[in-house]
């Protein structure tokens, strides 16, 4: 998710030809880590230890399935686990001026024929230098000049990372991003004019493994998932691409085997998108449907496909508005909610609480200001 930045996934696969070389890490870790000194193995006594893995494992030549097949009803065992142990998450380890280069492993396109525009899933290789906690997000460098400020590099663009700290090989060394492409037509002739595209999602989608990439960070505390209850209801709220930080979310959930986190809540996700070809990581979540109806609920908005009660278009606070009482009893009850996506999602959907709180009896601004102070209210919009 670009915070200046929709969309489906069938199972995303990644191949990786060739050897690669894995630098392992045993950590003998002291009393406290801190991820805020770089690089942040200062604070750790590192035991390296290089294992070249062949195309028979699991960085091959064979296709390696990030969705279902991981998805199972039995977790996948995480490392290096030492990622657990600070209190506090890492934050802004690589700044613009010394930005870190990590490589890009792989892009693929992971929405159908007929989604409007192009999204991408994207996996970039940090080799455990630029750890990050789910919610985050990380800064990209696009190569090239700014064009307003001639001999500058480009400025930075946030993305919400899409992977959990351990990434999408579960090794903690790479990170994932989901980023649409931005493309500008001209109103009059209705013809793309490269020259106003998206700089940064354009690179982000049209790179090859192997490309290096400029990254800093990672930022943010907002959207940060909070632990310190394991049975919490988490309600998560996106449009397109806004999914990026829950897809994290979920797989440290449901998926991965986290030490001494074993999830017990309720999380409920609303995803709008324009249809069925524009939905996002639809096998992984449909699979948490199947595999923990007790623990995860999955309600989705296609405008272009579906209406809502009044016979307009079906949008995600359509759908906030069908379940509102039973979402209002949950924030009375100390549920999170968490927004992400389009700046211009909010609105309508501040509207819809706002008529359901009054309809209860309630002021919504009271409300708010409650769940604002209370940590219960997360909003992360670009």
């Amino acid at each position: 998710m670009s915070h200046s930045a929709v969309s489906q996934a069938a199972a995303v696969s990644v191949s990786i030809g060739n050897e690669r070389s894995l630098t392992r890490y045993v950590f003998k870790h002291n009393n406290s880590i801190s991820f805020n000194t770089k690089p942040w193995s200062s604070s750790l006594a590192l035991t390296q230890k290089t294992s070249t893995i062949r195309d028979a494992k699991r960085y091959s030549n064979t296709t390696i399935c990030m969705s279902v097949q991981q998805a199972s009803s039995s977790k996948v065992n995480v490392s290096p686990i030492e990622l657990e142990d600070p209190t506090d998450p890492p934050l802004n380890l690589y700044k613009p001026k010394d930005s870190y280069t990590a490589k890009i492993v792989s892009v693929e396109r992971v929405v159908g024929p007929k989604a409007p525009g192009e999204t991408c899933h994207i996996v970039i290789d940090h080799d455990g230098n630029l750890p990050y906690w789910e919610g985050q997000s990380y800064g990209v460098i696009p190569p090239g000049e700014n064009p307003k400020k001639p001999g500058a590099p480009h400025n930075v663009r946030l993305y919400s990372i899409a992977s959990t700290r351990y990434g999408d090989f579960f090794d903690g060394k790479t990170a994932s991003l989901c980023v649409r492409r931005a493309v500008y037509y001209d109103p009059e002739t209705g013809k793309e004019d490269p020259s106003k595209n998206g700089v940064c999602s354009n690179f982000l989608c049209d790179s090859k493994p192997g490309d290096k990439i400029q990254i800093t960070g990672p930022s943010g505390k907002v959207m940060l998932l909070p632990e310190n209850d394991p049975n919490a209801t988490h309600i998560m709220i996106a449009t397109g691409t806004g999914v990026a930080p829950y897809r994290g979310y979920l797989r440290r959930l449901f998926m991965e085997n986290v030490p001494n986190y074993k999830f017990g809540g309720l999380a409920w996700l609303f995803l709008g998108v324009a249809n069925t070809d524009s939905l996002l990581y639809d096998d992984e979540f449909s699979k948490y449907l199947k595999d923990h109806p007790d623990n995860f609920r999955f309600d989705k908005a296609l405008s272009r496909e579906e209406k809502n009660k009044k016979g307009g278009k079906m949008y995600v606070q359509d759908k906030i508005e069908e379940y509102s009482d039973e979402i209002f009893k949950l924030l009375d009850n100390g549920a999170h909610i968490y927004f992400c996506g389009l700046k211009g999602m909010m609105p309508g959907i501040q509207d819809t609480l706002k008529r359901v709180a009054e309809e209860r009896g309630e002021s919504w601004d009271a409300k708010l200001s409650q769940l604002r102070k209370n940590k219960q209210w997360h909003v992360e919009v670009y």
